[in-house]
């Protein structure tokens, strides 16, 4: 480290007075240096050009600058006669020793290779002028010579000077750098809080892997819901980790494939909820790649609930099958019912004759009673067929009135009470107080309930519980039937509406019952849905609108 009044170092005083043979080339240098670092405001640059223009305006071997900036670091840069140096010149440990123990305000002729502070340079001598900011040493100019004629006490206040604009220059663009890396540094922060506020407010569920599988963003829908996961416990982790409940391999593989390829992919899922139904999600998995290498460097997840959108294509084409069996049943019911109705007839009067004893001397009375039955029996189970199917197709525009539907499900539930078999069905009844009258045939929405009930009676042959509820929501009316009966298989939930689909033995059905209650709520601007526990029960609901007239309250 240099030390006061080395015998090989001379100090220069910085307050030195003017000669009066010092040039107007000295001073229109420091002139021109002062109005090019106003413009300057980049603490690098201040240092490039201020050492390359010493250089230059001094004939000197090189030019060094060194400053340690608060906020910023080391600065450096250092020009020679071949140009500017890359790296590596700076002898560090001199430098700091140097920094901690020179007075201010001082240059210093050094002359001992040991101790100068250009490193891998042959040189005579170098000078080197302290860089005073905010009253403390920061660093230091360095200027050396290979040949010591060149250098000269005028030479020295030039360089003194250019240490002083120096100074102050690289001190204003170290604030101003600070000011703009904050500026810079908010910037950024409130674009990421308007680019999470936006991701946040995506009515869908979004996360974003990196090359590493590892979260970087995870948006709020993906913290609500039943499968939600806190943000906190999802950012920064293995997305294998976090979606530990999504089938690993698939996972894995959709991601790799993104990568891969770079292509989007769109994918359809389905998850139970918690309460048995079913939930359809769109998932998109969407690559993002750099600008500048064109690599894929993240995957977004997008994954959009559109349970409500299948529910209504299915619901549409539900109806258009509904509708096309109805035009289907009507003829079939036209072309069969007169001559069901003959055959009937027939086997009625032949069983009249029979009982009178007309063929009490024929040996095959027996047979032709067991026959007349049969005959009988078969007719009139098509003819409850042929019913079933008038009710299913027959149009259904209906007399609206204001109703009572707490009356009607009350209703329904006392003519099932009357139906139900044996005493180990209970039944249980419960209606609100608020239910608003609504516009509907009563009739009809009293033998849907009923036609659901029946069915839940049959979905337990060894005794449970049957509720019937009724509730207000908003804007409509909710009627529930629940069992706590076998279930419904998942396999046949999407089939239950269907026409003719029944999983009752052979002559315990029609398969129409359902069908008619869908089409008699549909009818009325409702909507039937079910859900099921195989094993605990089944719950159908029926949505019926609260009707409400403009300037009015609600009905």
């Amino acid at each position: 480290m240099l030390t006061p009044a080395p015998q090989n170092t001379e100090i220069i005083s910085g307050t030195i007075a003017q000669k009066p043979n010092e040039t107007q080339g000295d001073l229109k240098f420091i002139s021109d240096l002062g109005r090019s670092l106003l413009i300057t405001v980049h603490p690098k640059k201040v240092a490039s050009r201020v050492v390359e223009a010493l250089r230059q305006h001094l004939d000197a071997d090189f030019c060094l600058f060194a400053a340690e900036l608060k906020n910023i670091g080391l600065v450096t840069c250092a020009v020679t006669r071949e140009g500017e140096l890359a790296s590596d010149f700076l002898a560090r440990s001199k430098f700091d020793r140097w920094l901690q123990f020179l007075p201010p305000q001082i240059g210093y002729v050094e002359r001992d290779a040991h101790e100068y502070m250009f490193d891998g340079r042959k040189h005579s001598i170098e000078y080197i002028s302290p860089l005073q900011i905010d009253g403390e040493t920061k660093g230091a100019i360095v200027t050396g010579f290979c040949d010591e004629r060149h250098f000269t006490e005028n030479g020295s206040r030039v360089i003194e000077a250019a240490t002083q604009l120096a100074a102050m220059s690289v001190n204003l663009s170290a604030h101003y750098e600070l000011a703009l890396n904050n500026s810079i540094t908010q910037a950024r922060e409130e674009h990421r809080k308007f680019t999470e506020s936006v991701l946040d407010a995506l009515p869908v569920s979004l996360y974003v892997v990196d090359r590493d599988y590892k979260i970087v963003t995870w948006n709020r829908h993906r913290e609500v819901g039943i499968q939600g996961i806190p943000r906190d416990s999802a950012i920064g982790r293995d997305v294998f980790n976090v979606l530990a409940k999504y089938p690993q391999g698939r996972l894995r593989q959709e991601f790799e494939r993104a990568f891969r390829t770079g292509q989007i992919e769109r994918i359809e899922q389905q998850t139970v909820a918690d309460d048995g139904s079913t939930l359809h999600w769109m998932v998109s998995k969407i690559p993002m790649r750099s600008s500048e290498t064109g690599e894929v460097t993240h995957v977004i997840t997008v994954g959009e609930d559109v349970t409500v959108r299948v529910e209504a294509i299915h619901a549409i084409g539900r109806a258009e099958k509904l509708a096309a069996v109805g035009r289907l049943a009507a003829g079939v019911v036209h072309e069969i019912n007169n001559p069901l109705a003959t055959i009937a007839a027939c086997a009625e009067a032949l069983e009249q004759r029979v009982s009178e004893g007309e063929f009490k001397e024929s040996d095959s009375e027996a047979d032709l009673t067991e026959y007349l039955g049969l005959i009988k029996s078969e007719a009139f189970r098509c003819k409850s067929i042929t019913t079933g199917l008038l009710d299913f197709s027959r149009v259904r525009p209906g007399d609206r009135v204001l109703t009572d539907i707490g009356e009607v499900v009350v209703s329904a539930a006392n003519l099932i009470s009357h139906q139900k078999r044996g005493n180990q069905i209970s039944i249980k009844v419960e209606v609100a107080d608020d239910l608003p009258f609504i516009s509907a045939d009563g009739g009809q929405i009293q033998q849907a309930i009923i036609a659901l009930a029946t069915n839940a009676i049959d979905a337990m042959p060894a005794g449970g519980s049957l509720t019937l509820t009724a509730s207000r929501q908003v804007s409509r009316i909710l009627i529930e039937v629940t069992d706590t009966g076998t279930g419904i298989p998942t396999e046949d939930m999407a089939k239950i509406f269907e026409p003719f689909f029944t999983t009752k033995e052979v002559g315990k059905g029609t398969g129409l019952g359902l069908s008619v209650c869908y089409g008699i709520i549909s009818e009325h601007g409702g909507r039937l849905s079910v859900r099921s526990n195989l094993g605990k029960g089944t719950t159908f609901s029926i949505f019926l609108p609260v009707i409400q007239r403009p300037g009015s309250q609600t009905l």
